[in-house]
């Protein structure tokens, strides 16, 4: 394949990559330890095999009296295929490992930078990062790393070892084995750039292929169904051709290896043989076993080199890969060696909530939020009013960061950067105005605010929400099938569930979004007895236009031009509501 010597990717991703190795644990030492071992039982066995063909032809002894040796060397054979085996088997453990160590990493890091989803990179690019470029780490760890360590020390102990039977023959190959990587290296200069377009090409084609998915029903309506079909195969036909490129360059390394390869073993070949024939006298003392262990050793003085040509494109495609997901997520040395576990969410105080100089625009530039200034208490529920289209939700999505915006955000004691993304997870619950419902059960879609939760804390959280109301009637109850984006359910069922996810968190600060607008009067009423009796101890911003939602708020605001106005007294004060509650 193309050299294993080449210097065009960059070094913090080489780096990456080795850092990554601590997490196979001791899987990956073992498939590292397999081929050097291995090569010890070589040397035993090319010595054996020597001497028992010595003792035959140069010695003239019958078989029966190798037999033993036979039998030995019968058996090296064996535990080195049974070593070649969990070598391997071992590999694929540890790259196993290291490949769902990564990808956890990655997908805690993408949920605690949720407002990314709604910006670049696409969608269909983080998953093929997530899956696609993940996998392409797998072969790194599990073959080339075992295959790098082995010709860095194989070569040179066959070598070392070789010395005392005859000096010619190790000079021989001290001085051919160098000479491989070197010529493999002019030819494996473009190998990391072409690996690179490659990689490159995949993301693009998945990420376009999501795209075009998406939208797919805008392309049949106005008819451009055949023009989304030939821009994907464009986008396949470039990475295909991109593939082909690497395969090119693979194959003419590994014609360097082989050619450099044999000429070294007919070198020795030559020697041995002129030296037996009385032509050459620098050793005429060289035994029929001394040369037979040498010409033995020949080919697998090279055998590592070719192991490391063989496997030199899944470390070019590794480090494409780890680049990919560097410049599409985020870096994963840094990932790994940071905190990402959930969040203890045991004990829970109520935060502020400030916001100065907020300014949200619209694709356009016009300002949806204007300057907005807001100060919440901890502790304290403010419902906010407005006509639809006014900014309410947009408010919402930048408090939970989902929004790029102007201005400052703090959270309790937390400054919220708009770009620097810090945990919101177990802080903020955010219910939007229409919860999004996947594919699977009402019971898994409530379980998705808490992937830990039991099945018991699940059916309380449907009973707050009232969601029981509904399923009791349905034959398998919670376990009823939805389908994607909450197919089968009405809009107040929808809400419930997203309702019941509140009810699994325990966050210091709750944003509902419209959250009994699908609801008849009595059900709302229920509903608000349970989301005020959740957020006692908690800050509770409502966005509504309910006039009977705002009236249970300790205040209420009333949004327009961009901004937030308070809305006259009330005749029972907002201190007098909280004790009351209390």
């Amino acid at each position: 394949m193309a050299s294993p010597f080449d210097t065009t990717a960059p070094a913090k991703t080489t780096r990456n990559l080795m850092d990554l190795r601590r997490l196979g644990g001791n899987a990956l030492t073992v498939a590292i330890a397999a081929p050097l071992v291995s090569g010890v039982l070589l040397v035993i066995y090319a010595w054996l095999l020597a001497q028992t063909l010595g003792r035959v032809i140069e010695g003239g002894e019958p078989v029966s009296a190798v037999a033993g040796l036979i039998l030995f060397l019968g058996g090296i054979i064996v535990a080195r295929a049974i070593l070649a085996m969990i070598g391997e088997q071992a590999g694929t453990i540890g790259a196993e490992t290291i490949k769902k160590s990564l990808r956890d990493s990655l997908f805690s890091h993408l949920l605690a930078q949720r407002h990314a989803l709604d910006l670049r990179p696409g969608s269909g690019a983080v998953a093929a990062a997530l899956i696609d470029q993940v996998d392409g780490l797998e072969n790194f760890f599990a073959r080339y790393l075992p295959a790098m360590i082995a010709a860095a020390i194989l070569p040179i102990a066959f070598a070392v070892i070789l010395f005392p039977i005859d000096w010619i023959v190790a000079l021989l190959f001290l001085f051919t084995a160098p000479l491989i990587p070197v010529f493999m290296a002019l030819a494996g200069w473009g190998a990391q750039a072409a690996t690179d377009r490659q990689a490159t090409a995949l993301s693009r084609l998945s990420a376009h292929f999501s795209d075009r998915l998406r939208g797919l029903l805008t392309l049949k309506l106005f008819g451009r169904e055949a023009d989304a079909i030939a821009d994907v195969h464009a986008a396949s036909e470039a990475l295909r051709h991109r593939t082909n490129a690497v395969l090119r360059i693979a194959f003419l390394s590994s014609a360097i290896l082989e050619f450099f390869a044999a000429l070294g073993v007919a070198g020795v070949a030559l020697y041995v043989g002129l030296t037996f024939l009385g032509f050459l006298g620098v050793n005429p003392g060289l035994t029929l076993s001394a040369g037979l262990f040498a010409l033995i050793m020949a080919p697998e003085i090279y055998s590592p080199l070719r192991q490391l040509a063989a496997h030199y494109h899944d470390r070019a495609t590794a480090r494409s890969a780890l680049a990919e997901i560097e410049k599409l997520v985020a870096d994963p040395k840094a990932l790994l060696s940071a905190d990402l576990s959930r969040p203890n969410m045991d004990s829970t105080s109520a935060a502020r909530l400030d916001a100065s100089g907020l300014t949200v625009r619209a694709p356009t530039g016009a300002p949806v939020l204007d300057a907005l200034d807001l100060d919440l208490a901890p502790g304290c529920s403010l419902a906010i009013m407005g006509p639809s289209g006014i900014g309410k939700s947009t408010l919402a999505r930048a408090i939970a960061r989902l929004v790029p915006y102007e201005g400052a955000i703090t959270i309790g004691d937390r400054p919220l950067d708009a770009w620097a993304e810090p945990d919101l997870r177990g802080t903020l619950a955010y219910i939007a105005q229409k919860p999004r419902i996947f594919s699977g059960t009402i019971a898994q879609n409530i379980g998705f605010a808490d992937p830990d939760a039991d099945s018991v804390a699940i059916v309380s959280a449907a009973e707050r929400a009232l969601v029981t109301q509904f399923t009791t009637g349905l034959p398998e109850g919670l376990a009823t099938m939805v389908g994607e984006a909450g197919y089968g359910l009405s809009g107040g069922q929808v809400q419930r569930i997203g309702l019941a996810r509140l009810f699994m968190t325990n966050p210091s600060l709750i944003i509902l979004d419209e959250p009994t607008a699908h609801l008849d009067p009595e059900t709302e009423a229920q509903i608000l007895d349970q989301i005020f009796a959740f957020a006692r101890g908690r800050t509770l911003v409502i966005l509504t236009h309910s006039p009977s939602v705002a009236a249970r708020a300790d205040a209420v605001m009333r949004m327009a031009g961009g901004k937030l106005l308070p809305t006259p007294h009330r005749s029972q004060p907002a201190a007098a509501k909280r004790e009351d509650r209390a």
